[in-house]
């Protein structure tokens, strides 16, 4: 990478202070790339369509990480529990950028009461500090509910596994094409948020 550039390796580390630094400019500038995929797709859907907004903004998700593989790796999978044990600040980066993302939608579902989420007093103390960090981590989630914030981490956690599974072909020999499971994944998770995807959409 240095030499493509026309400098030593040494020189490189030194501009961005050693290697944890150009380990960070390099996912910041790759996460950066990713959420602005994530975005555009949610922002060419009608503003109003909050399901559509949902679906087409998780399937650019899905897709970017299927046609980057090395790259999702990095920003989501393996590489990254390897980056984020060295550089400290890195473990939150995803969390802000992908999280305000959604929870700006999440956000407005809460606003127009499609949500029914769990009471805030109902989770065991562990998990309600653990839902209080995920929220203040997040960009906008400040103004969520814990209940709504369990509902994001919800549905990320499904979002995410098969994600995994498309990205590193587990099971690949029977779901050869993730799409309908993405499809009927979607579906269910919308549902569970009171709202749905456009006719036709995916």
């Amino acid at each position: 990478m240095a030499r493509g550039i026309g400098v030593t390796p040494p020189a490189l580390y030194r501009y961005f202070h050693g290697k944890k630094g150009l380990a960070l400019a390099v996912y910041e500038d790759l996460l950066t790339e990713f959420v602005s995929v994530v975005a555009g797709a949610a922002d060419r859907e009608d503003p109003q369509d909050l399901g559509a907004q949902l679906y087409a903004s998780t399937r650019a998700l899905f897709d970017w990480s299927l046609a980057h593989p090395a790259e999702m790796d990095l920003l989501m999978g393996s590489g990254y529990a390897r980056l984020a044990a060295s550089v400290e600040a890195m473990d939150t980066l995803l969390l802000r950028e992908l999280g305000g993302l959604y929870s700006a939608l999440f956000i407005r579902l809460h606003e127009e009461g499609t949500l029914t989420p769990p009471p805030d007093d109902g989770f065991d103390p562990v998990l309600t500090r653990q839902l209080a960090a995920y929220r203040r981590l997040m960009d906008q989630g400040a103004e969520l509910p814990l209940g709504v914030v369990f509902l994001m981490i919800s549905c990320w956690r499904q979002i995410y596994g098969l994600t995994c599974m498309a990205v590193y072909s587990h099971l690949a020999t029977a779901f050869d094409d993730p799409v309908p499971l993405f499809n009927r994944m979607l579906d269910e998770l919308l549902a569970l948020l009171g709202v749905s995807r456009r006719p036709g959409q995916g």
